[in-house]
């Protein structure tokens, strides 16, 4: 920290994760930081996800630790079964790493915990925004904008995202069990995960590839029996837990390419603005966490502000791609079919049961990278 972030005024775009997270970073720097955001309140739509050390290393540096540990439930690894339900592998990613956190939380409680966060730094936080109003007036804008970001375009020009051919159904039930494994149940075309939050509830995201498509968004309703009819032949607990869904939402999974451009001296994008990702690795809001503290980083350490920026786009597309890459290949992995699919789970289970150190090192760079510790 060397201090070039004092009374310098920064706009935010974007009340979710990641521009509460950059806005809280930049403020607990000296910044004052004004965030714009259209929706007249601070909402979060969606469900669960997973928080891994990576990203959790940055919370903890922003003074929350204690707090997302009272609104999130602590996991230990990964379990990956087939579409009968029997167990495939075992991950095990919180053994291996002792003491570091693999949380799992509502988002709606991260928001709010990012909020509280935000105001006590300072933050002016303005709702029902006319975000395309601010975007000549400040000197620093860090559009955290989302998918249908406003910044993006005017960095990169118009561009047109791709449906993969895969749609996803979110819900929540009721479990007041105690499992403390994100659990994959993979099948041909479509895989199910799970896995328990606070407040007696367990997420599941269902994926099943179709030729139609839902148009992308998170605020898609749907008849619950067509998830239960998508996913009739899967065994395990997924019937059970799938005859407990009375409310579901859909949406399309789209491709959208890493931005080539994520700053331009003045303005900047990060997390989904800038690269978005499917949700197959569950780092979305992890990368955007990490992209908040590293921007941080960047303009604190470096007084002149394009060279700032320059270098936050310079440390951060690189590993942002190489994660996206990562989420596109276990996409194709858990959807295998005929043969593949045998010999798939085979190598899977051998691997895990001989090797398992090779099995889970394959994400150790992920895992174990610490922002806080990047080279500014």
């Amino acid at each position: 920290m060397t201090g070039h972030l004092q009374n310098r005024n920064i706009t935010v775009i974007g009340g979710g994760i990641a521009g509460l997270t950059v806005a809280t970073a930049l403020a607990q720097r000296g910044a004052r930081v004004t965030l714009l955001e259209r929706a007249p309140a601070l909402t979060e739509v969606g469900a669960g996800l997973q928080i891994s050390p990576n990203a959790g290393r940055v919370l903890e540096a922003l003074g929350l630790g204690p707090a997302l540990d009272a609104v999130s439930t602590r996991s230990e690894g990964v379990v990956l079964n087939d579409i009968r339900g029997r167990q495939v592998a075992m991950l095990p990613l919180a053994a291996r790493r002792p003491g570091a956190a693999f949380r799992m939380i509502h988002r709606a409680r991260l928001v709010e915990l990012l909020e509280r966060a935000a105001r006590r730094a300072g933050v002016t936080i303005e709702l029902g925004q006319d975000i395309a109003a601010a975007l000549p007036e400040a000197p620093l804008l860090i559009g955290a904008d989302g998918l249908h970001s406003v910044v993006r375009p005017v960095l990169n020009g118009p561009e047109q995202p791709f449906f993969t051919g895969q749609t996803a159904w979110r819900a929540l039930i009721p479990d007041p069990t105690d499992d403390p494994f994100a659990r994959v149940f993979m099948g041909p075309g479509r895989h199910l995960v799970s896995y328990r939050l606070g407040d007696g509830l367990r997420n599941i995201v269902a994926v099943l590839e179709r030729p139609d498509w839902v148009a992308e968004g998170w605020s898609h309703r749907d008849d619950p029996e067509n998830l239960r009819a998508a996913f009739a032949g899967f065994g395990g607990p997924v019937p059970g837990w799938l005859s407990l869904v009375d409310e579901v939402g859909i949406w399309g999974l789209f491709r959208h390419r890493v931005a080539a451009r994520w700053q331009d001296g003045s303005r900047a994008i990060l997390g989904d603005a800038a690269h978005p990702t499917l949700p197959f690795m569950a780092q979305g809001a992890v990368m955007a966490i990490e992209d908040a503290w590293i921007l941080t980083a960047c303009l604190d350490a470096i007084a002149d502000q394009p060279a700032a920026l320059a270098r936050y786009q310079a440390l951060r597309r690189p590993r942002a791609s190489r994660v996206i890459e990562a989420a596109n290949a276990n996409a194709r992995n858990y959807h295998l079919k005929g043969p593949l699919r045998l010999i798939g789970h085979a190598g899977i289970g051998a691997l895990s049961r001989l090797a398992p150190g090779a099995l889970l090192g394959r994400y150790d760079w992920i895992y174990d990278y610490d922002p806080l510790a990047e080279t500014i």
